[in-house]
């Protein structure tokens, strides 16, 4: 077997990528994904990536070994230094002193995107899949507050699906995003997608208290994009 490497790349993951799928840059961030296949994965990818394992089965091995991996090559291009997040008591990820960042992972697309606490607060990424409609439906009144839902009206069953997916998208940013400043869960119904523009950007609000920082009525800007099949969202929160 190969010694570790922080350079090896395993099979199971396509080269690291660094692009911007989303449309308004923010050129203090790094953002690094690739693309990975749970079939591929080898039984020493973890020890010679020097990564910490994690136990589960094939897919949730390879999504955790290709976040890391996304997360690592990012705070290198921004830091200098190839430093692998840790894992939190939270399960959370653990970020180098000075920094932040998001790691997201579906299917078999992974992503990370990090940045200086000297100049964000808080970032969240997700990436979806777009949720069929007929599944849409059924996952509405879980995912959309009741003003969510009433904005659905007059939508195409395309139109609402993509919203319901936007939605759960950008709630799930929200909360990676606000989660290591509150240390506390809050779910789909304590806040509430404003708005989602034409130019992809998007407005979010508290509807809970969360903190003296974030109480009920807090609004947070985000941004989204479709790419190859896929839905990204990224809340940043400027310090």
């Amino acid at each position: 077997m190969p010694p570790m490497n922080e350079n090896y790349l395993p099979a199971c993951c396509t080269p690291l990528r660094e692009h911007w799928p989303l449309a308004h840059p923010l050129p203090s961030l790094r953002l690094i994904s690739t693309h990975f296949d749970p079939a591929l994965l080898h039984v020493d990818d973890f020890s010679r990536c020097a990564i910490s394992p994690v136990k589960g089965v094939a897919k949730r091995q390879s999504e955790h070994l290709a976040g890391r991996l996304c997360a690592r090559e990012a705070l290198r291009q921004l830091t200098g230094t190839a430093s692998t997040p840790g894992i939190g008591a939270d399960r959370a990820p653990h970020w180098p002193s000075g920094t932040l960042g998001s790691i997201t992972h579906g299917s078999n697309w992974a992503g990370a995107v990090v940045g200086h606490c000297t100049q964000w607060r808080g970032l969240g990424l997700d990436v979806e899949r777009i949720i069929p409609a007929s599944r849409a439906e059924r996952l509405a009144g879980e995912i959309l507050t009741p003003a969510e839902l009433q904005r659905l009206q007059g939508m195409s069953d395309e139109q609402r699906a993509l919203r319901i997916s936007l939605t759960f998208s950008l709630k799930e940013s929200l909360f990676k995003a606000l989660y290591p400043q509150v240390l506390q869960h809050f779910y789909f119904q304590d806040a509430e997608l404003l708005s989602a523009t034409a130019d992809n950007k998007a407005c979010m609000r508290l509807l809970i208290d969360l903190h003296s920082d974030w109480p009920a009525g807090s609004e947070v800007a985000g941004q989204f994009a479709e790419f190859d099949g896929f839905l990204l969202s990224l809340i940043s929160i400027p310090r």
